[in-house]
């Protein structure tokens, strides 16, 4: 691609390799594979992204976008870098229930915001995570089978197409777009800021119980979320716990089964559901589960704050059945080749109906969700894909598709088999109008239709 010194015409800062500020702007919660681009745009507002968007168009330069930094899927190489971290606005609409949160906005900004108003957001796990990225990506969140995919609440998207025009895009307006842009995420713009529901919520039943890790407790946990309500959401994870200060005591040094809840109905209610898994398997090494603030509910999954490299994949699953538990510790449990945190969550519920405005999301028939995550060492992400291929491989027999929001670091798979194949057709149809020339190809790239 051309390398260009031409300025571009911008209120925030424009970085370019060899400036002071370069490696802190390209720094993000994903150290693994980070962009190496020609010139970052630090957007300070939509203006900013428009200029970056046309000063690309014109150089034929392609463009990738970061806010937070947790979704990098596949390094930028040259090009130009659209950083919208600066760009943080967050505005609740209290009498609509709805929020509006800029491209750099993160999940704490809006649950803040909201709860001040007795409204809560369709965040996910980690508060740190940004909004737009996370909700243009489907949004699995800790309410996801009462409420759905966040994506379904979305009621407009501010975004700069590729030709350098800002578009607004909702149902009745851009619907094309509209459409595409939740669940094919980056391919077919920069989104400026992002218009969604909130829900009447300000309290939630959560918390987690910790378990060493042993087939016994997945398949218990399978079994007891074979008839779970909607208003219950878990899911679990088995991590292995470095001997090291830090993680609690009971933890440490252990590979431990971390069964994760969220629930909105009342306390008592909760504890009614839970209690046929507690009494499977018996005491744990440490139980949260209690009423809770939602400002509070980051504490049900205790994601690690700090920015580390990691590699991951995932399978969308039709079913889990007690074979693909027992490859699940076979290839991922303790005593596997390379440590890895594997996590399965449960579906159904309201992510399996049909949204009242259609989206690119597919595979709404899947029960399951197993992710695998694998810390990037010496051997780089192809040695941590190496080391997720045989689960994954040994669940292909149950797979439907894979998810975008669980998908991490470079060499991440066939762009394909996210999407149903009707769905995956129109999406390169609408790429080869909005974006012939495949400037958003950075991440997960759909080509254009020919």
């Amino acid at each position: 691609m051309p390398h260009t010194t031409e300025p571009i015409s911008a209120r925030g800062p424009v970085i370019r390799p060899g400036d002071d500020a370069y490696d802190a702007e390209l720094r993000g919660f994903q150290l693994a594979d980070r962009h190496e681009p020609d010139v970052i745009a630090g957007a300070a507002d939509a203006g900013d992204v428009r200029a970056a968007v046309a000063y690309a168009a014109a150089h034929r330069m392609p463009i990738a976008v970061q806010a937070s930094g947790h979704g990098l899927a596949a390094p930028l190489r040259g090009g130009l870098l659209i950083s919208t971290r600066r760009m943080t606005g967050v505005t609740v609409d209290p009498a609509a229930r709805t929020v509006r949160a800029e491209a750099g906005a993160r999940w704490a900004a809006v649950i803040t915001a909201a709860a001040a108003h007795g409204l809560a957001p369709l965040n996910g796990s980690a508060p740190d995570v940004g909004v737009v990225g996370y909700t243009l990506g489907g949004g699995l969140g800790l309410l996801a089978r009462r409420y759905g995919y966040a994506a379904d609440h979305v009621r407009a998207i501010d975004v700069v197409t590729p030709d350098g025009h800002a578009r607004r895009a909702t149902p009745a307006a851009e619907p094309d777009l509209f459409w595409a842009l939740r669940g094919g995420r980056g391919n077919f713009g920069v989104a400026t800021a992002i218009e969604m529901d909130l829900v009447p919520l300000t309290r939630v039943y959560g918390g987690g119980l910790y378990h060493p890790a042993e087939p016994a407790v997945l398949d218990a946990w399978r079994t007891w979320t074979a008839d779970l309500p909607d208003e219950l959401t878990s899911s679990i994870a088995l991590i292995p716990f470095p001997d090291v200060p830090g993680p609690p005591e009971p933890l440490r040094g252990r590979h431990i089964a971390h069964i994760r809840v969220a629930s909105t109905g009342t306390a008592a209610a909760g504890e009614r559901l839970v209690a046929p898994l507690r009494a499977a398997l018996g005491p744990a090494l440490i139980d949260t589960l209690a009423e809770m603030p939602y400002t509070e509910s980051a504490a049900i999954y205790s994601d690690p704050p700090g920015a580390h490299a990691y590699h991951g994949g995932n399978a969308l699953l039709t079913g889990l059945t007690p074979d693909a538990v027992a490859a699940v510790f076979a290839h991922a449990g303790p005593g596997a080749p390379e440590p890895a945190v594997v996590q399965v969550r449960h579906l159904g519920g309201a992510l399996a109906r049909p949204p009242e405005h259609p989206s690119a999301i597919g595979f709404r028939d899947a029960a399951y969700l197993v992710s695998v995550l694998t810390g990037v060492g010496d051997g780089g992400t192809a040695a941590a894909d190496a080391a997720h291929r045989p689960l994954l491989d040994a669940l292909r027999p149950l797979t439907a598709g894979r998810f975008l929001n669980y998908l991490y670091g470079a060499g991440t798979g066939d762009v394909p088999a996210l999407y149903e194949p009707a769905a995956y057709r129109r999406l390169t149809e609408l790429k080869a109008a909005y974006d012939p020339h495949g400037l958003l190809r950075a991440g997960h790239d759909i080509p254009p239709a020919r």
